[in-house]
């Protein structure tokens, strides 16, 4: 009998001639692909493709998250305010998130689709170069506005990355990994939290060789194009989607390539593949708004919408709530260097429980759990108390982020995956847009306790829509979650 390293990729568009070799009795579609993929042993080269990946979403968290932390810089050198003089005041920090925002509100609502038109790859790569070049420049802009402006690019090209990582994952995988690969990507990816918040600490208040350090934060970040063409080059493209748009030879190279280094590594005969499930065709924009997506769709909007107000409502304002309770901007910056170092524990924690437990499941006592300690936390005073709830605060935020970035990743087909989960996920940037604004005038207006109610109540309608609306996925195939 042939090995997988000799199975061969005769085969034609329409998936009509069988794949020789093991796979012989069986014609070679989209549905067998799938299949192979997904009886595949979760081996070392299985986890290198996950880790490739997490590094890539490593550059794209510095550069989301390190807004909080150089916030009070930028109010420090003048360019902004900490509080806006009206609503939508443009010169505040909450202009400077919003700008972010409103970027990738565009990059996923607008330009999801790319990595269902051109793969995901592709996409992956030069989404990452685009943030970086804008990041980049706006390191050196000298007003509001500039800052405002590169900040919105940076955004775009943030946006679409977001989208196509959390694709490519859930296609690279087998069923019975997916929720400890999304667990491993947000680990290795919320470790640039302790960092940013650590080179901020050390740099925000200073002005090494006379460029202030915010300058300095955004520019480390900048490295992250010096190592994707090293991720690119190691990285197949996600053999589901060649599969999905008729490249069947080509998907079957890439999947008779793994197989042997699985096998290779695994040191005996791979398990059969399972009867392969039905795949969809390709699919369009309306396909979102049929059963069983349609109310799929209308849940993960929901929750996109509400819980960026508890992730973000926290994370990029810490330093600047700290400094509202009376802390200085040196030891707010330290004490949020402390909270950081707890990022990448919540997705740690996703390693070993990842798929033990149904992810809508953990993502409503994670949401609970962000209510009671966000209300504790406005009223605590003690440095050891505030961090502790600090601490609490992100794990349960970031447990549920790797959850729900598998779970809208499971819940349709490969057909539509990026331009739907990018469509969902949208509104959780539209939201930020105001989220930012309101937190500011809540924060001005009735302090730390009052943007803590606004967060509950966020919090609140999460915990209701993913309970009451969410289909369990926990070890299901992906073509079978979407039938």
């Amino acid at each position: 009998m042939a090995t997988p390293e000799q199975a061969g990729s005769s085969t034609s568009a329409a998936g009509a001639t069988a794949a020789p070799g093991p796979y012989a009795a069986a014609p070679l579609d989209a549905g067998t692909i799938s299949a192979r993929l997904d009886r595949l042993p979760a081996t070392r080269s299985i986890w290198k493709l996950v880790v490739l990946l997490s590094l890539g979403f490593f550059f794209e968290l510095y550069d989301l998250l390190y807004t909080g932390y150089v916030a009070p810089g930028l109010v420090k050198s003048g360019l902004l305010t900490a509080t806006t003089h009206g609503l939508f005041g443009s010169t505040g920090v909450a202009s400077f998130i919003a700008a972010l925002f409103a970027g990738l509100f565009i990059g996923t609502i607008a330009c999801g689709f790319l990595a269902d038109r051109f793969g995901r790859r592709a996409v992956f790569t030069y989404s990452l170069l685009w943030y970086t070049a804008a990041n980049v420049v706006m390191a050196f802009q000298e007003s509001a506005t500039g800052l405002n402006f590169w900040r919105f690019l940076a955004g775009v090209g943030i946006g679409v990355e977001l989208v196509t990582i959390g694709t490519y994952i859930s296609e690279l995988v087998p069923k019975q990994i997916r929720g400890r690969a999304f667990a491993c990507e947000q680990a290795v990816g919320f470790t640039a939290v302790p960092v940013v918040a650590f080179l901020s600490y050390l740099l925000v208040p200073r002005a090494p060789f006379g460029l202030d350090g915010w300058r300095w934060v955004v520019l480390i970040g900048a490295h992250g194009a010096l190592f994707v063409w090293w991720i690119r080059r190691a990285l197949p493209e996600s053999p589901r989607w060649l599969a999905q748009q008729g490249r069947l030879a080509e998907a079957d190279r890439v999947m008779s390539e793994l197989e042997a280094k699985v096998r290779s590594e695994y040191g005996r005969d791979l398990p059969p593949p399972a009867p392969p499930m039905p795949v969809a065709p390709r699919g369009s924009f309306r396909d979102m708004w049929v059963p069983p997506y349609r109310s799929r769709t209308l849940m993960m909007t929901i929750f996109n919408v509400f819980q960026t107000v508890g992730f973000y409502g926290f994370a990029n304002w810490v330093p600047t709530l700290l400094i509202k309770q009376g802390i200085t901007i040196t030891t707010s910056l330290m004490y949020s260097s402390v909270i950081a170092l707890a990022a990448p524990l919540g997705p740690i924690i996703g390693l070993f429980i990842g798929d033990r437990f149904e992810r809508k499941t953990v993502i409503v006592v994670m949401a609970a759990a962000n209510i009671v300690c966000g209300l504790w936390f406005s009223q605590a005073a003690g440095a050891v108390l505030l961090v502790s709830l600090g601490v609490c605060l992100t794990l349960a935020s970031n447990i549920i982020s790797y959850s729900f970035h598998a779970y809208q990743s499971e819940l349709f087909p490969t057909s539509i995956r990026a331009r739907a989960v990018g469509f969902v996920y949208s509104w959780s940037r539209f939201s930020a847009i105001f989220t930012a604004f309101l937190i500011a005038s809540v924060l001005k207006e009735f302090g730390t306790l009052g943007v803590f109610v606004f967060i509950a109540g966020a919090m609140l309608v999460v915990m209701l829509a993913i309970g009451l609306m969410g289909p369990r996925t926990k070890g299901l195939e992906l073509e079978k979650i979407s039938n």
